[in-house]
């Protein structure tokens, strides 16, 4: 058997999943059927911010191996979800959460037939939990590298970087090219302009997800938020890190929470930063989440 077709062997082939969002928008997602004993609670992994869902497929289908249910998804105007030219989209950060993470957790949990899921959030997939209407049927919420991303809880050099790009660069390229180039800045995928300015807006306030309620007429469930709630992030974490996971745990009183910052030599590892947990070079961190998610101490 030749390399290519070995590595095309191994690569996981979950089922394709098509998504309806209340507001009529529709998702693509994956399901990664459960193998050996099955567990109680499903698993969604929402993604981060300008991160595709097959970043995830390994740890998917690690998670299934386990007997785990689990599904990872495209949020609207990114991957797979994408309809149309990215300059075309109206997608809205605040869609993420009050659509696009309602909709996955859904149709999870009527596939499955449980009442609950645990939900693996990396970064912002983890950040929005108090915009859920169906929040209370989150068991657990794993908020892996998942803080505020507050730019006054950044070390100087970096948050001056952030400031540049997400609250000058960003919206400038949108101006010129109706989308936000920030794959040129090195922040994931590009995005539809709408979410490159929210993510701007509420990384400048701190707080997050409660910038998008804040003096508006709209649904607010932070104070309500009961699903114990673990934090991971890496000590080399420009982004999450001890200011910024605070930030977030401050906005979801009612939750249970606890928050572990991890070091990388402590797992054979050079470094994890923002996004290399969901690695394949990174599986030492993966028994970390494992225990997590079934919300057992952390080894």
């Amino acid at each position: 058997m030749s390399t290519m077709s070995q590595a095309a062997k191994a690569q996981p082939k979950p089922e394709p999943v098509d998504l309806l969002c209340a507001d009529g928008q529709r998702l693509q997602a994956h399901f990664f059927a459960g193998r050996g004993k099955p567990q109680s609670l499903p698993v969604l992994i929402s993604p981060a911010t300008g991160v595709k869902q097959h970043f995830y497929w390994r740890f998917a289908d690690w998670l299934a191996g386990h007997g785990y249910e689990v599904m990872v998804f495209d949020y609207r105007g990114i991957g797979l979800s994408l309809e149309g030219k990215l300059a075309a989209s109206s997608a809205q950060l605040v869609d993420w959460g009050r659509q696009d993470q309602v909709a996955a957790l859904q149709y999870l949990l009527q596939r499955s037939g449980a009442e609950q899921a645990v939900l693996v959030g990396h970064s912002a997939g983890g950040q929005m939990i108090g915009l859920l209407p169906n929040h209370e049927c989150i068991a657990r919420l794993v908020g892996v590298a998942a803080s505020t991303g507050w730019f006054g809880g950044m070390r100087p050099a970096f948050a001056l970087k952030a400031r540049l790009g997400l609250r000058l660069l960003a919206p400038l390229g949108a101006q010129v090219l109706g989308y936000a180039p920030t794959s040129w800045l090195g922040l994931g995928e590009n995005l539809p302009a709408g979410v490159a300015r929210q993510w701007g807006q509420w990384c400048a306030a701190g707080g997050y997800a409660t910038n998008a309620v804040r003096l508006q007429a709209a649904p607010d469930f932070h104070a309500q938020v009961r699903t114990p709630i673990t934090v991971l992030y890496a000590s080399d974490d420009d982004i999450a890190n001890t200011v910024t996971v605070q930030d977030l745990l401050r906005t979801l009183p009612a939750a249970a929470s606890a928050a572990h910052k991890i070091h990388p030599q402590d797992h054979g590892l050079q470094s994890i930063g923002h996004l290399d947990w969901f690695r394949q070079s990174h599986q030492a961190l993966w028994p970390l989440m494992l225990n997590a998610l079934r919300g057992e101490a952390l080894a």
